[in-house]
Parts: C-alpha cells; sequence; structure tokens
C-alpha cells in the first residue's frame, strides 16, 4: 500500500504533462487549417466587336510591266532598282534613228500627197468649167475627179502613216505609266530590244499609294457574319485593324472593299480584300499580314482574366467561390482574347461570379478559403 501511494502522484504528473501536450497539438492543427486568403475577381461584362484574325498577304493594288515596243539598242537606264518612280518620268532611251527616219518619210509622203491634191483638185475644177462649153468629154471630167479623190485617199493614208512613226519614235522614250516602286532591269546599255514582234519587258512598277490586304475566310464565317444583321450594327468594315509579323513604327487600318462573287467550291473559301492606305511608304508587295476581321457585335460579353484559366482532359476551367467562399470547380466554354489579357466567357459563369486569379495550384475543390477582392 505503501509503494501505491508513492506512484500515485508520478501517475497524476505523467498524465497532466499528456492532457497539456495534447491541448498543444490540437491549437497547432487549428492554425495549420486556417482558411487562406486568395485573390478573386469579379465577372464583369463589356459592350465590344467580336474579331477573328485571318492569315493574309499585301499586294499591290496596280502592278504594270514597262516594256520596250520598238527594235533598237538600249541606250541608257535612268534609274535604280527599288527606287520611287513617278508617273511619266523617262526610265529607258532607246536607239530612234531608224524611227526619226520614218517620221520623216512619212512627213514628206503627206506633203506630196497634199500637193497631189491640190493640183488635182485644181484640175477637176478646170475640166468641170470646160464641160460646160463641150471643151471636154464627160469621161475626162469623170478621169479627173477619180485623180482627185485618190490624191485625198493618199493624204489620209500618209496622216496615218506618220501617226504611225510618231508613235513608234515616241516608243524610244520610255516613260513610267504609273508612280510607284520599281523593280531592278535584267538589261543593260547596249542591249538590242527586239520590241516590234512581242513587247520586251524591262522592270515592273508596284504602286505603293495603296495596297490590298488579300485574305480567304470559310463560307461558315461568312454565314456567321451575315446572319444576324443586328449584330453587325456599329462595326466599322473600314477601318478593320491589320497587323505584320515585325512591329511597324506605325499602326494600318483596311477598308473592306472586294468580296468574291462565289465561293470556291474546292477549299470552301471566298477570297475577301481590305484597301491600306500606305501613308508612310512602309507597305511593300507581299509582306504577310494577319486581317482581325469583325464579325459581330456584342453587347453584354463575360470577360475574365485569361490567366486564371486552366486546362484539363474535360476542358477550360476556372476556380469560382461561391457565397460561402468555397471553391468550385466551374468548367466553362471560352471565347477569343480581348485587349491581350482578358478572355471571353461563353458559358459556365454569370456576371458577378467571383473567381480565383492567382494561386491556383494552393486551391482545390471545396476549400473554404478568404477572398480577397482585387481589380
Amino acid at each position: 500500500m505503501k509503494l501505491n501511494n508513492r506512484l500515485f502522484p508520478l501517475a497524476t504528473g505523467v498524465m497532466v504533462a499528456t492532457i497539456a501536450c495534447g491541448c498543444q497539438h490540437k491549437d497547432t492543427t487549428s492554425d495549420d487549417t486556417a482558411a487562406p486568403s486568395i485573390d478573386v475577381a469579379e465577372v464583369v461584362t463589356d459592350s465590344l466587336i467580336l474579331y477573328k484574325t485571318y492569315p493574309g498577304s499585301l499586294a499591290a493594288s496596280q502592278k504594270v510591266d514597262v516594256v520596250a515596243r520598238v527594235n533598237g539598242t538600249l541606250k541608257s537606264i535612268n534609274f535604280k532598282g527599288g527606287d520611287l518612280v513617278k508617273k511619266g518620268q523617262i526610265l529607258f532611251t532607246i536607239e530612234d534613228k531608224t524611227y526619226r527616219d520614218a517620221v520623216n518619210e512619212a512627213s514628206a509622203a503627206l506633203t506630196t500627197a497634199k500637193s497631189s491634191y491640190e493640183y488635182s483638185s485644181k484640175q477637176y475644177a478646170a475640166m468641170t468649167k470646160a464641160l460646160e462649153s463641150d471643151a471636154v468629154s464627160q469621161m475626162e471630167v469623170l478621169q479627173s475627179k477619180s485623180e482627185m479623190e485618190k490624191a485625198e485617199a493618199a493624204i489620209k493614208q500618209s496622216q496615218a502613216a506618220l501617226s504611225t512613226a510618231q508613235t513608234n519614235l515616241g516608243y524610244c522614250i520610255v516613260k513610267a505609266p504609273i508612280s510607284g516602286r520599281i523593280t531592278s532591269t535584267m538589261h543593260d546599255p547596249g542591249t538590242y530590244l527586239a520590241g516590234e514582234g512581242a513587247a520586251v519587258t524591262l522592270a515592273t512598277i508596284y504602286g505603293d499609294d495603296a495596297l490590298n490586304a488579300n485574305f480567304y475566310i470559310d463560307d461558315a464565317s461568312y454565314t456567321r457574319m451575315y446572319s444576324n444583321e443586328n449584330n453587325r450594327s456599329g462595326i466599322n468594315y473600314k477601318a478593320i485593324p491589320i497587323s505584320f509579323s515585325d512591329s511597324l513604327p506605325h499602326t494600318y487600318t483596311g477598308d473592306l472593299t472586294y468580296m468574291a462573287p462565289s465561293i470556291d467550291s474546292s477549299t470552301g473559301t471566298i477570297r475577301v480584300y481590305a484597301r491600306v492606305t500606305n501613308t508612310y511608304g512602309e507597305l511593300r508587295d507581299g509582306m504577310y499580314a494577319e486581317i482581325k476581321l469583325p464579325w459581330k457585335m456584342d453587347p453584354a460579353a463575360m470577360l475574365v482574366k485569361d490567366a486564371s484559366i486552366s486546362t484539363d482532359q474535360l476542358g477550360k476551367y476556372i476556380y469560382v467561390v461561391n457565397d460561402s467562399d468555397k471553391v468550385v470547380y466551374t468548367p466553362i466554354k471560352v471565347g477569343d482574347l480581348y485587349q491581350d489579357s482578358l478572355r471571353i466567357v461563353n458559358s459556365g459563369i454569370k456576371p458577378g461570379d467571383r473567381y480565383v486569379t492567382k494561386a491556383m495550384l494552393k486551391v482545390r475543390n471545396g476549400q473554404t478559403v478568404k477572398p480577397v477582392l482585387t481589380k
């Protein structure tokens, strides 16, 4: 009994210590499971225009070959490849001796024809008067008239020949038919050009005042654009955003001016282009372009931060925080990116819903959190 009395205080001390330790562990567990603070934002709505981006390329609105139409030796080239040339500017000169001689011959032939006509017309007048006094026969008068008509025809023929000769002589000076950027030429001075039989291409000018941004849209997109007239009200098709693979110093828009009259049945696409004014001379034929074609006005589009959207095997989802501050795994259907950081959500949420914007890997479905509202 004495032994038992000694052990009782020791056992009591152990029990107190155990209880104290148990209480201390319980408090620590409570701190570890406290609801974490999580940044959230509200689903916002905005009236915006929806775009679809299409790849395309620029093509000069005018592209004209500069050609030699006469035979002769190329004498001079009065530009450098890549130059901006003006309409009417002299680009090439071709040896013109043969054509100057032809002009002189045609001019002389015209003078002779006019002289012959003057003589024959006076002769006819004299014969007509002589016929009144029976000094000549009717046959002689008719013959005189025929000679006068031949001389008149010779004048017209000589005038036509002179005009042709002058035109050919003019072709010996080759001028720019339009303003624009010109390519280099494959021909050097001293080269003989045989342009009379078939015109010889000397260079090509690309009109760069305006270019066409060519692209193709599928028939489904075409139908979507025109399926609801109300959805297109307020869309400005004269200022379609156009961007390029490398940023340029200036921004550009295009005026939707052409849509092909039919859909290509082999590809299911329709050709479209937008006219782009090359105000600063930065654009070139053949440049790759991206055309953002507006197709719908949405007066109440739901927007969330694109970085808050995750993906799993079922598709896109976000974490919504409900009224009880619990995290809810929420599948969504998404649309276009807006202003580089926001994503349009078509379904799965509603305006005003709170969703997790940061630390998505630290939250789980059903977890209670302390939401911190951010913009």
